[in-house]
């Protein structure tokens, strides 16, 4: 009876080891977890990135040629202002 008392004495700390291992175990699996998920969240975020910065590229091409065309229309406007002018001083 005095053998039991003594290995069930001698077996908690190995059972405490036992059980911190699991926890240990548990833990790396959600870490596993959690790095997997954050690395398709990167994924994700860097084509959504790529994504903005092509529509940027576009929107600044867009941004340069209405530039161009509203300046070619002061031009245009200029001109149809100055022929019409010209016009009414013929006195038709």
């Amino acid at each position: 009876m005095a053998k039991t008392a003594v290995r069930s004495v001698d077996l908690e700390p190995i059972d405490r080891l036992e059980e911190k291992i699991k926890q240990l175990v548990d833990m790396v699996d959600r870490m596993k977890t959690e790095q997997a998920r954050a690395t398709e969240e990167n994924q994700r975020l860097t084509r959504e990135l790529e994504s903005v910065r092509g529509r940027l590229t576009a929107s600044d091409g867009l941004a340069s040629e209405l530039t161009t065309l509203k300046q070619e229309r002061d031009v245009i406007r200029t001109r149809v202002t100055d022929m019409l002018e010209q016009l009414e001083a013929l006195n038709l």
